[in-house]
């Protein structure tokens, strides 16, 4: 099984370039955005950002950009019953064969897995409440009756 290296986050709160990269991201990430436009944005030759992004935040620029696009896609999921190739376009993927690649990297499940856990759970939950509620009126009607 391999491990994926976790990212310092606080590297973002620090280092002002790092800011300025992440809020461009998370405007922008359903675009294409290549290491090159990344290192532009930060005010920094690609070869310098390249390695001064990979030693601050301890992953490289590609590795940390889809990971949060699966993240994401994660977030996708869960809010909304999206089909599948709409979740991965949505997050950035350009085809749907490395955006399963991708998640299942990260989150060692396959994107199918993973959304019908989700809805699974929603139902689950959704069904829970209904239990709890029809068992409340129960109670109550119970108690009124006396």
């Amino acid at each position: 099984m391999r491990q994926t290296k976790a990212a310092n986050e606080v590297a973002f709160q620090y280092y002002h370039r790092l800011q300025e990269i992440k809020r461009f991201i998370e405007e922008h990430y359903m675009e294409e955005i290549s290491l090159k436009k990344a290192a532009r944005i930060a005010g920094l030759e690609k070869k310098y950002f390249s390695s001064f992004f990979h030693r601050k935040v301890g992953v490289g620029f590609k590795h940390w950009l889809t990971h949060l696009r699966v993240a994401r896609a994660m977030d996708l999921m869960k809010a909304e019953d999206y089909a599948i190739s709409e979740v991965a376009y949505s997050a950035g993927f350009k085809d749907i064969r490395s955006f399963e690649r991708a998640f299942k990297k990260y989150t060692r499940r396959t994107p199918r897995d993973f959304k019908n856990g989700v809805r699974a759970g929603i139902t689950n939950n959704v069904v829970n409440k209904l239990i709890f509620v029809a068992t409340f009126r129960i109670s109550v009607e119970h108690w009124v009756s006396f």
